[in-house]
């Protein structure tokens, strides 16, 4: 799925993180109607293009523009192709910044999550300037654990969600 041209904040070898724009919108869809993101992040109820733009404008645009950072769009270099989202959340609930990120189940175990969680925490240490970054994920995700522990995070708490969901909390 071809992308639209959001503003580049990342480059790696292999990838290009950045914003995300309305004309993302099918991709939105794809990823947030995906199993992954249900089983492991939650149902944000998008049915549509539609649906996904709103999604856009009121969740990830906004949060550009009320944090100057969240989640960028990772974009296969080689092919242009949207490939999945990963960026960093200031949450209300959370003491620290929060490394967030999900693919597209095609593009998952080819090393793409770990390039750009990497790269996204080398750009909120080193451009940034934040002390510490934080990661959750549910205890009955393996894959995003080992991501995190390959990352060099470790184990540190745990965090009741306001949905309710126990999480661990990666620092």
């Amino acid at each position: 799925m071809k992308p639209g041209k959001g503003r580049l904040i990342i480059s790696t070898q292999r990838l290009e993180l950045r914003e995300v724009t309305l004309a993302d919108a099918p991709f939105i869809r794809n990823l947030l109607t995906s199993p992954g993101w249900l089983q492991h992040i939650s149902d944000p109820e998008i049915a549509s293009d539609k649906d996904a733009a709103r999604y856009i404008r009121e969740k990830v645009i906004s949060e550009y523009r009320n944090q100057g950072m969240g989640l960028w769009a990772v974009i296969e270099k080689s092919s242009g192709t949207a490939t999945g989202l990963c960026g960093l959340l200031r949450r209300t609930h959370l003491k620290h910044v929060d490394l967030g990120y999900a693919f597209l189940p095609e593009f998952q175990g080819k090393g793409y999550a770990r390039e750009a969680a990497k790269a996204c925490l080398e750009y909120g240490s080193n451009v940034i300037g934040l002390d510490r970054i934080i990661a959750v994920t549910k205890p009955d995700n393996p894959g995003s654990i080992r991501l995190l522990e390959s990352l060099g995070m470790q184990e540190m708490d745990s965090v009741l969600w306001p949905s309710g969901v126990q999480l661990r909390i990666y620092g």
